[in-house]
């Protein structure tokens, strides 16, 4: 049974006349999320209250939605955990990687990697200061940068800048041959592209629920931890939720089994209950079917732009499949552009120094808002309306 996107998008709430292309930064709200929400607010803290985290199970919440998230990546249960922040995450899993891999002390990455995680990874290398280095290489040069004297392959599998993406069986493959430890950041792909972890066999992987997963701004992150590393596994941030009984306030730290290890302190029960309003649409379709449709609606929108807007250069992939669901151009004046597309009620964003990104989210958009959109591009960038000095003037979020 083919997946009903005519009945997704009734289920999000996007204002009226608005064309949302920039879910593959923030997703748009769930209708249902308010009322989660509140119904958590109302019926289980104000009625409840701390006896929620027994009646209401906010204990087991972590590891409950973790499994959730462990479906739409093809993930063993109890392989994934919810919680905290991406940056935190990728910190954690960092670190274990680094200890299950101790004799080697290089970590390969890319020049297309989010920024965030090549922060994160230099400072966990100065924090340690034991001669590991970060190497970034090209992402075409990758293939032939994994050797055996790498220690983790760290990579995002979908470049958030042009969406270019990587292979993430065909890498990992190689990484595995080598003796190196994956680690895929997942940010830019989980919810809307096809993603088997435990095909690839990659070792970690995280990611936020904030872009395709549709959790809302803050909601928590996650962490993936292949099966066979659970037992051996060390959590550098060592919380009391990680504690195999927390609530024995132990001074001695003692790690819980499986997956629980890799939790550090209370989960974010509200945010989470947001993020689970938008799991229950996601898990009524086929991840397979939303790949197919949100390559036709890129497809369609590169047509379009291409015919009506010469001037736009697309810097994404032109083959489909070695990109994710967003695109990207090149404009001198991209800022100006997104802000002008703006005040017509279509929503992009752009990124340092002149990308234009547009999200293409099959759940809540259709081909006729793809049509309108390239239709208002064109009329904004024919007719010069972006040239105006009131939409150079940058906001701090871009």
């Amino acid at each position: 049974m083919r997946s009903d996107f005519a009945l997704t998008k009734q289920l999000f709430d996007i204002p009226d006349g608005t064309i949302y292309l920039d879910g593959n930064s923030l997703g748009p709200p769930t209708k249902t999320a308010s009322d989660q929400v509140s119904s958590l607010i109302e019926e289980k803290w104000a009625k409840l209250l701390i006896k929620s985290w027994n009646l209401d199970n906010w204990i087991d919440k972590p590891k409950s939605v973790g499994n959730r998230i462990a479906k739409v990546m093809g993930a063993k249960k109890n392989s994934v955990i919810v919680g905290d922040t991406l940056s935190i995450k990728t910190y954690q899993a960092l670190y274990a990687a680094i200890k299950l891999q101790p004799e080697r002390k290089i970590i390969l990455s890319d020049s297309g990697n989010f920024p965030s995680d090549l922060y994160i990874a230099q400072g966990l290398i100065d924090a340690l200061n034991l001669n590991y280095q970060l190497r970034t290489v090209k992402p075409e040069q990758i293939f032939e940068s994994i050797t055996s004297e790498v220690a983790i392959l760290f990579l995002t599998e979908v470049d958030f800048r042009t969406g270019r993406k990587h292979d993430m069986i065909k890498l990992t493959k190689k990484a595995k041959e080598m003796g190196l430890i994956t680690i895929w950041d997942l940010a830019h792909s989980i919810g809307v592209l096809p993603i088997n972890i435990d095909k690839a066999e990659a070792d970690f992987a995280v990611g936020c629920t904030y872009k395709y997963l549709n959790g809302g701004p803050g909601s928590p992150a996650f962490l993936y931890v292949a099966p066979k590393h659970l037992n051996n596994v060390d959590n550098i941030i060592k919380g009391w939720f990680g504690h195999t009984a927390p609530f024995s306030f132990n001074k001695a730290y003692q790690p819980a089994s499986g997956i629980n290890k890799m939790q550090i302190g209370t989960p974010p029960i509200i945010a989470t209950a947001a993020l689970e309003a938008s799991l229950d649409i996601l898990e009524t379709v086929n991840i397979q079917d939303m790949r197919e449709k949100s390559i036709e609606l890129t497809e369609l929108f590169i047509e379009e732009t291409k015919r009506n807007c010469p001037m736009l250069k697309l810097i994404s992939p032109i083959c489909p499949y070695q990109r994710g669901a967003h695109l990207a151009f090149e404009f001198k004046e991209g800022y100006a552009v997104i802000q002008s597309l703006m005040e017509h009620n279509v929503i992009g964003d752009f990124r340092y120094p002149n990308l234009m990104r547009f999200g293409f989210n099959p759940l809540f958009i259709c081909e006729n808002n793809v049509l309108e959109a390239s239709k208002i591009l064109s009329k904004i960038m024919t007719s010069g309306e972006w040239n105006k000095n009131i939409f150079k003037i940058k906001s701090f979020v871009t």
